[in-house]
This record gives C-alpha cells, structure tokens and sequence, in this order.
C-alpha cells in the first residue's frame, strides 16, 4: 500500500501511545483471523465483539500498526513490538484513512446504488470497463460503511477505475460513504421497497439514493434508470449532469430487439444520435438489459467504444448465488439466494417461467427489511407467481403471506429441514427449480443439500 504511518495518523487524527517499530504495512485488516505479518489492524466495535480485545493478539501475528480507540492490554504484553495509534472512534477512523487514499491515488470512481441490481449492475459496469482499463470492483457485498472503507483500500496504483458498490439501510448511510468514496460518475439502479422498516416511505429511499451526488463536482453525471417511477421524478439539478437510460428514444442509450434464452440475454443499444450496437449478455432475464444499458452509459461517458465494451464482456465475472444455473442429474437448480427484495423477486420469477422445464417449483423465504410492509409485499409476490411456478414451498414468517397470493398450491413448512426434506421427495425429472430468500434465510443451505442428492 501507498500509505505511510505519518499519513494513517494524519488521516485517523489520532495520536501515538507506543511506537515499537518503523510503522510499515502493506495491507488493513479488520479481522485478527486473517491478519499477515506487516497488517494494519483497525479494531472495530459491534454488538457482539470488541476489536480492543484483541491488540495483544494482533501484534503477535504480525501487525506492524493497530489503532484502537480504547487501551484494554497492558503494554508490556506488546513485547516491544507494533505501533499503537489512538483515535476517536475506529470505525470513523477507518473511513477517513480510506478517503485519504482515495484522494490521494486519483482514481477514477464509479459509484453504484439502489434498492436491487446493486450487484449484477457492477459486475457489468467493471466488465465493459475493462475492455479499455484496468478496474477494480467491490467483491461480494462489501458495501456499507466497513466494507466500502476496507475496498477502497485494497487499491493501489495499478487500477485506473473502481467500480464500488453502495448500499444503505437507513438514512444519511449513503451520504456518508460518498464522503468517503467521492464518486466521479454514479447511479441508481432502482427505487423499490427495499430497507422501507427504516426508510419508511419510497421517497425518502430515493432522497437517500440521491445522496450518492452529495460530493459531485460540477456537472458530474448521475446514470439513472428511467423505466422506474420514482427515478422519473428525478430533475435536472446543478449538482449533476442528468443521463437516463431505458426503452425509449428520449434516452441518452436505450435498448430495443431484445431476444432473451435460457443462457443469454440480447438486445441493440442505440444512442440519441442514431448510433447502434448489439450486444449478448452470459445472463439471464430482461432486468440485466436495464443493469447492461447503466454500463454502457457509465463506459461511454469514460470514452470506451461499443467495441471495447463487448470486447469487456469476456471478463465479466458474476457474484456469485445470483440466477446461478445448477444443472444436477436430471433437474436444474436456479440459485438465487444472494438477498431478495420484492422487484428482485418478480425478475427471478420471470427467469424461472421462462426456462424450459416439465414443472417449475418455487422456494422463497422471507424478504427481510420490508418493515410495515412486509405481509403485502410477500402476499404480493405469491400473487406474481401464479402462472409463473407449478408450485411454491416455503418456510419463515411470512410464508403463510406467500400462501394467501399464491393460493392452494403452496406448501408451508415450519422450519428448512421439514422444507428440504418435502423437496427431496418430490423432485421429478425436468424440473427447473427456483431457491430465493433474503441472505438470513441462509437457503444456500437448501441448494447444497438438493445439489448433493
């Protein structure tokens, strides 16, 4: 890493309390389990832990600094190893030591957010990127106010873009990791209902979503998708040069000729001056059109031509339990428990209708988050599923919702195993079989089970 111990303390605002060493590291750890030998270990607070517990640990392992923000070790168990650096508060620590290098490597950053296609929007973003730069991207779902920090250092001078995902689930969240992130171009995937407990209505998600442009610098471009009701109400503002995509011609690009398979999804991009480009999409489901057509405006905005971009789509690696296609024996697995809201709900739907198969099952777990509305939107959804799936099984708290939309042909179950233990018995040869919760549900577990049948 390209930071020194004179820019950590500057940066943390903190203060030496023990100085055993030169202070050189060469990556930031917030976990004592995976600390090497010349780690910066933050020691961050939860409910269930204490990162200051653990500094003794730390240095024996090879820390060259840990920064705390209480002193519960005794310094001689130091060993006369390590630099000890004490601030505030770590978490906020770590944030500004992000933004600080952040700042000071000068990278290109692409900031995305909204309340679904997060994920698959990024990995297609950094694909098309990279068919003319070196790019990074957040892994998994390391977007809140740890991860996001913890990405950024991961950078070095090598990248000439950081594709970095956004997520909130609660106000001034994204305000305070585009502080930190200071995105170049950004945008909104969607407004849904995802994260309402907290947000509480569709327009405060869209005022926080918008929070992404707090730190633009004039006429920076926001990418919006404008298929979504609440993102059509979005103005032009000072703050941001307004670009929209979708399926109709007022768009910067929009798609037409959309063709979709069982393995791929295609379509032509045409820009507002008459300009066209097929493209084929390794993914399933028309929703990825909309997440593609946001890449494509963000990569056109960075000057990467159609042709760099299709060249790009060869390294698009997809997150992975996100419509991953199992094929096992005589049936096939749709594996989609990376997290569920009610929009990602209906494009898994969708895929699993349109995927060729005797008999189309669906298993859904509950949708967290949802607040106030969680029985409708779970009942909701059922309701969409009908004509889509043979049959529902289901287990969690709103699983009698699903029953209540999706009528007779749904099977309850009060726990994962009764649920798996149903399922196994009634696989059928050529059945397509959908598995989608929110991540708590942990129904990965359910698709291990079947996948090893």
């Amino acid at each position: 890493m390209d930071l020194t111990l004179n820019e950590v303390i500057e940066a943390s605002n903190g203060e030496i309390l023990f100085k055993n060493c030169e202070g050189i590291f060469n990556k930031v750890s917030t976990d004592t389990r995976k600390i090497e030998k010349g780690s910066l270990f933050i020691a961050l607070k939860g409910e269930n832990f204490n990162g200051n517990d653990y500094v003794v640990e730390a240095i024996k392992k090879g820390a060259s600094i840990v920064i705390v923000d209480e002193v519960k070790f005794d310094s001689k168990d130091l060993n006369n190893n390590g630099v000890v650096i004490k601030v505030g508060d770590t978490k906020v620590a770590l944030g500004a030591i992000a933004k600080y290098y952040r700042e000071k490597l000068g990278i290109k950053v692409v900031g995305i957010t909204g309340s679904t296609g997060k994920t698959s929007t990024k990995d297609l973003v950094a694909a098309f990127l990279s068919g003319k730069y070196s790019v990074f991207k957040t892994k998994g779902n390391f977007n809140n106010e740890i991860g996001l920090p913890l990405m950024i250092l991961e950078l070095d001078s090598s990248y000439e873009v950081a594709v970095l995902e956004m997520g909130t689930n609660n106000f001034n969240e994204i305000h305070r990791l585009a502080n930190i992130a200071m995105p170049d171009i950004a945008t909104i995937t969607n407004i849904g209902v995802s994260h309402i407990e907290n947000l509480k209505t569709r327009e405060n998600i869209l005022k926080e979503k918008l929070s992404i442009t707090d730190f633009f610098k004039e006429n920076n471009p926001l990418v919006i998708n404008n298929e979504n009701d609440m993102l059509q109400k979005i103005k032009e503002d000072n703050r941001f040069k307004l670009e929209k995509i979708g399926y109709n011609e007022e768009c910067e690009v929009y798609a037409k000729n959309i063709d979709l398979t069982e393995k791929t999804t295609s379509f032509d991009v045409v820009t507002k001056s008459g300009e066209s480009y097929r493209f084929t999409l390794n993914m399933v489901g028309k929703h990825n059109v909309l997440n593609a057509l946001l890449g494509i405006q963000i990569s056109r905005e960075l000057g990467v031509t159609f042709e760099e971009m299709n060249d790009g789509l060869k390294n698009l690696q997809a997150t992975s339990m996100r419509l991953e296609f199992i094929k096992k024996g005589d049936f096939t697995i749709i594996n989609d428990c990376y997290n569920a809201s009610p929009d990602s709900m209906k494009a898994a739907l969708d895929v699993l209708k349109t995927y060729s198969g005797k008999r189309k099952i669906a298993v859904l777990g509950d949708m967290g988050e949802l607040g106030d509305h969680s029985k409708s939107s779970h009942k909701i959804v059922g309701e969409y599923a009908l004509e889509k799936a043979d049959i529902i099984l289901s287990t969690g708290k709103f699983k009698e919702d699903y029953k209540e939309g999706f009528g007779k042909d749904t099977l309850i179950f009060n726990s994962k195993n009764e649920l798996i233990e149903s399922l196994t018995r009634r696989i059928k040869k050529d059945d397509v079989i959908l598995i989608k919760a929110s991540r708590s549900a942990k129904f990965e577990e359910i698709v291990k089970y079947i996948e090893n049948l």
